[in-house]
């Protein structure tokens, strides 16, 4: 038994969270100071801290994180990242114990900061094959019992046409190596509902769920999300659907935007907005009312689609900055989203958590022990200040911590 002791929860209760260690779920929640506690249980005292579902990180690339002075963009948009990355892999710049030793530092400070479940796409195409699957994968057994993850095999393109044989022979060796999701980009293909058709067939048969980077694109005319929508309902898919982006579905007419978001809630598709990357990569040809690059967050909500935050890339050619910590995705929902903190934090905590498939956390006894403890006095502070004091448990225990020190060196007053 392992009891957090004084701690603060986002209504503004001072509880005592009484956590079963075996099972690694939340069996009470008491006010605090309230009972005694048995004397083998470990009691750890958070001084009034702020104890928070822990963060979950929906769509990541921990095979591209961290090599933003490796393979640098000088362009800056989506093209040039796209180019750089695939030029730095025809030379032969991206190794497999660089790709392992990246991945594992990037899941620590995803870990430290309070992530204890990520979702990461891995590119898989012709030419690389399935390399960096394999390095993400012995990167993730370095991080066992530490951190939850699942990966999306990344299709290359093109996927469709008369070359697209040996991206899918890739695709097909990223499911037998034991990927979690089917992923792709249909927008980027010549033919995206065919693209769709085939991401929906093999994920049938492999009995896989589905994550596809979406219409990343300001482009009004490119809306692959009403044809995903309509082939999952068309063709029964039983598996989960995630589209991440979505950048395009925001550049429609409120009808057009309503319409969508209808059809893409009623076959229960899931959105995973990802701000940082997308404000970085998209309006760099508008000067003048350049648009956010975000998806249609108050339609999806009103149609009553499920929709997360996530951080995307990290500190590479997609997104020059990022410190993987989802704090600074929720403020930037704030401030680009136009959410309100609280549920800013809910789209980078419980909302993501339910777009990967795991149990929320909402401090009733029979809930995940996946919690974060933060130095702050409210949610709202939380994401302002993003302080770094933190305490993170998965399952019940202790995984990660980091502690903050300032000082204010004063001139000493005159004698």
């Amino acid at each position: 038994m392992r009891v957090l002791r004084n701690a603060r929860l986002a209504d503004g209760r001072d509880v005592d969270v009484r956590i079963d260690t075996t099972g690694g779920t939340i069996s009470s929640v008491v006010a605090a100071g309230s009972t005694a506690f048995d004397g083998d249980a470990d009691v750890e005292d958070l001084g009034g801290w702020l104890l928070l579902p822990a963060m979950a990180e929906p769509h990541a690339h921990l095979d591209k994180a961290l090599t933003a002075d490796e393979v640098p963009n000088p362009k800056g948009d989506l093209m040039g990242a796209i180019g750089a990355w695939f030029e730095a892999a025809e030379k032969g710049r991206l190794s497999y114990e660089r790709t392992v030793e990246r991945a594992i530092q990037a899941f620590e400070l995803l870990l430290v900061h309070g992530v204890t479940a990520v979702r990461t796409h891995i590119n898989v195409t012709a030419d690389i094959g399935i390399v960096s699957v394999l390095a993400v994968q012995e990167a993730a057994r370095a991080m066992e019992g530490l951190i939850d993850f699942q990966t999306v095999a990344l299709t290359g393109w093109p996927m469709t046409g008369p070359d697209r044989a040996a991206n899918v022979r890739a695709l097909e060796e990223a499911v037998e190596a034991g990927v979690d999701l089917v992923g792709g980009c249909p927008n980027l293909q010549d033919d995206p509902a065919t693209h769709i058709s085939d991401v929906l067939a093999l994920a049938t048969s492999a009995g896989l769920d589905i994550d596809l980077h979406t219409d990343e694109t300001l482009d009004a005319s490119v809306l692959t999300l009403r044809e995903l929508a309509r082939q999952v309902s068309g063709k029964g898919f039983d598996g989960t659907v995630a589209a991440s982006h979505c950048v395009s579905l925001g550049m429609q007419p409120p009808d057009v935007q309503a319409a969508v978001a209808a059809e893409v809630a009623a076959v229960g598709i899931s959105v995973i907005t990802l701000p940082q990357t997308n404000l970085f990569l998209q309006g760099r040809d508008d000067p003048v009312g350049t648009p956010r690059g975000l998806t249609a967050i108050e339609a999806l909500l009103d149609a009553g689609a499920v929709v997360a935050a996530g951080a995307d890339n990290v500190q590479d050619p997609f997104n020059l900055v990022g410190r993987s910590d989802p704090l600074e995705t929720a403020a930037l929902m704030v401030m680009a989203g136009h959410r309100l903190p609280d549920d800013a934090y809910g789209m980078v905590s419980n909302t993501a958590r339910q777009v990967m498939g795991l149990a929320p956390v909402n401090f009733e006894p029979g809930d995940p022990a996946d919690v974060v403890a933060i130095d702050a006095p409210s949610v709202r502070g939380a994401v302002a200040d993003a302080p770094m004091s933190r305490r993170v448990y998965r399952r019940g225990r202790l995984v990660a911590s980091a502690d903050q020190q300032t000082r204010v060196l004063r001139p000493e007053a005159e004698r």
